[in-house]
């Protein structure tokens, strides 16, 4: 949204449902104030008791002010509700806010008021603040089709890194990676293939696993290059892959994952599709997804064959409750699955 230190103005306009728009439509008989007031912007009430007895309809008391006082309603009898913006709360654009971080946005609390219809606008100032702090967690998948993009994805991870350094000097990275549960049909269970699951045998892979936390949150940028270098394929038996179920855990193990009060990205990087909730049956995995942290001491997600993958809905509200923004690196195919 521009450049770090410029100011984006943001005119806003607010409108309240349930009423016609100013400049559409006109007043008609209502039976009460309230059901005037709602039917139109420009409507008012007539709420003079002796009104109706200079010879005007009942109904004729709901009409535009000024047809109402032609009609001889006092101008203090008339009821035309207002809508009104008052500003609560306007720090100044800045690095100290009362808050303890930088104010980046401008008024920070508004009360708006909004009679059914009619609008209201007020301006909002954005100026990003420079230096900002940022946790960025790299989830790789590590499935036999990423074999060919294997060194891209972990070209990637570095490039990011570089990148935020750019942009403030206050950045930690953490990595982790995914396949699938490991049970059939997603996996082979034979002994040797949870042992090696590459059709070539003397091709040297990992073990299959739901999700592995391999780096909790660091600002060591050699560290994140060697264990991501370390990094092998693996393999399964179907297409759609386990990322959700590691998404899930990146989000809520936050202790684990070392996650700050800052920006915090999550860079999704796969080459397939996904499984959701309901998949997990051709596993025999009926139990929906607790959204909770279950992490052995090696980092593996130990529950992966008792709980179903996570809905897109489900995700969606844990990654949000969790302030993580979501960033799928995905190939082309793929991309509109995602979007």
């Amino acid at each position: 949204m521009g450049r770090p230190g410029g100011l984006l103005l943001l005119p806003l306009l607010l409108a309240a449902p349930g009423g016609a728009r100013a400049g559409g439509g006109s007043c008609e008989p209502h039976a009460s104030c309230e059901a005037c007031v709602r039917s139109h912007p420009e409507c008012a009430w007539c709420e003079d008791p002796d009104f109706a007895q200079g010879g005007q309809a009942e109904g004729a008391r709901c009409a535009p002010r000024e047809a109402l006082e032609r009609a001889g309603c006092p101008p203090g009898a008339v009821v035309e509700p207002r809508g009104s913006v008052q500003v609560l709360e306007d720090e100044e654009l800045g690095a100290g806010g009362a808050q303890g971080g930088p104010t980046q946005l401008r008024p920070q609390s508004v009360q708006v008021l909004l009679r059914p219809g009619e609008e209201q606008s007020f301006q909002v100032r954005f100026r990003r603040a420079q230096g900002l702090p940022v946790d960025l967690y790299y989830l790789m998948d590590l499935s036999y089709s990423m074999r060919d993009d294997l060194e891209n994805v972990r070209k990637l991870g570095s490039d990011l890194l570089a990148a935020l350094r750019n942009v403030t000097s206050s950045v930690r990275i953490g990595f982790g990676s995914f396949v699938d549960k490991t049970v059939l049909p997603y996996v082979s269970t034979l002994p040797s293939k949870l042992r090696n699951p590459c059709p070539e045998r003397r091709q040297p892979c990992d073990p299959p696993a739901a999700f592995h936390h391999v780096l909790s949150l660091t600002a060591d940028a050699g560290e994140f290059a060697e264990r991501v270098s370390r990094q092998r394929i693996s393999g399964n038996l179907d297409s759609p892959e386990g990322g959700f179920d590691a998404i899930m855990q990146v989000a809520v193990c936050e202790e684990r994952i070392g996650w700050r009060p800052v920006t915090r990205l999550l860079v999704f990087a796969s080459d397939d599709t996904f499984h959701s909730a309901g998949d997990g049956k051709l596993g025999g995995i009926v139990v929906p997804s607790d959204s909770r942290c279950h992490l052995d001491a090696d980092g593996f997600y130990s529950q992966s064959q008792r709980y179903d993958y996570p809905s897109v809905g489900h995700l969606a509200q844990v990654l949000s409750a969790a302030n993580i923004q979501p960033i799928f690196a995905v190939t082309g195919p793929t991309v509109p699955i995602y979007q």
